[in-house]
């Protein structure tokens, strides 16, 4: 087939395209380059069915593909902060485009969703069903929201263009590519832990998080695209730690004698995040295989690589 992945030379996306072109693929790369990096992609472009589009989703496109997967939009906070109305339009907008090309061409799209569509969640752990404890006017909002209305854009094209949409709530992803400048927990506190600098943590660490290494999450949405099921479903792994506990296991996993030190919680900081995944066990038969610690070591060995 030929796939078209907005969002392409990002984290995910480039593990995404680098595993369908495995698979015997064609796939294009569409990017903009906001936050997503030509080397996440160099490797693969001595491949004859790999091409680059370099273009911003806010426009439309064109593209004669079978499957669309849409993942473009920065997707850490101190990216999506940094220009929240251009966040918006990424979501809004990218999701148009997306569809539009779907519904034009009779292709199937999968868009990435996310956890933030349960803001502060006041049920643990988070299932589809529930509607979430989003703030529409906080400084994550433009995110948040924005992921959400992508959502409900994605069903009303399926129930008024019967587009065949598949939505996905990708939970805290993490492995190689990783963006050293993105502030993610994971990135952070691995580059912190190499460098000897302290680590970093808000509040107290007491605040939860799940981590889901990206080849899982990757074999998650290659699994969605090939059911019959729109989703939403969630994708992530639910084995729960503090952050403070995922310090201790850097420190130990890198042999640093880095000093952990406490600083005021952002705002609309989730206090709890953990997917309930029942959904993706019973409709993909898509359970995350990688344990933390293993995880863990195979980013750190990239991290050394790179700093």
């Amino acid at each position: 087939m030929k796939i078209l992945i907005t969002g392409g030379a990002g984290f995910i996306g480039s593990h995404l395209c680098e595993k369908l072109l495995e698979q015997g693929h064609a796939v294009v790369c569409l990017d903009n380059f906001f936050t997503g990096s030509k080397d996440n992609v160099k490797h693969l472009l001595a491949d004859e069915n790999f091409k680059v589009a370099e273009q911003d989703v806010e426009s439309p496109y064109d593209f004669a593909v079978d499957q669309i997967y849409n993942l473009a939009c920065p997707a850490a906070p101190i990216w999506y902060q940094k220009d929240p109305v251009k966040t918006v339009r990424t979501n809004v907008l990218g999701a148009i485009n997306a569809l539009e090309l779907a519904k034009r061409i009779g292709c199937p799209m999968l868009h990435t969703s996310t956890s933030e569509v349960y803001g502060d969640p006041a049920v643990h752990p988070q299932p589809e069903s529930y509607w979430g404890n989003v703030n529409p006017i906080g400084v994550r909002a433009c995110y948040d929201e924005g992921k959400r209305c992508a959502e409900t854009l994605c069903f009303d094209y399926y129930r008024e263009h019967q587009v065949g949409i598949k939505v996905v709530r990708i939970f805290n992803t993490y492995g190689p590519r990783m963006a050293i400048a993105d502030g993610r927990v994971v990135s952070n506190f691995i580059i912190q832990a190499l460098r000897g600098e302290a680590i970093t943590i808000y509040g107290r660490g007491e605040q939860t998080r799940s981590f889901c290494y990206v080849a899982d999450m990757v074999e998650g949405l290659i699994k969605m695209m090939a059911s019959s099921f729109s989703g939403p479903v969630n994708l992530g792994n639910p084995a729960e730690f503090s952050v403070r506990e995922l310090a201790a296991k850097i420190l130990k996993l890198t042999n640093s004698r880095s000093q952990i030190i406490c600083q005021d919680l952002p705002a609309d900081d989730p206090k709890q995040r953990q997917p309930d995944i029942n959904l993706a066990k019973e409709k993909l038969n898509w359970d995350p295989e990688v344990n933390l610690d293993d995880g863990l070591i195979k980013t750190i060995e990239y991290f050394r690589g790179i700093l």
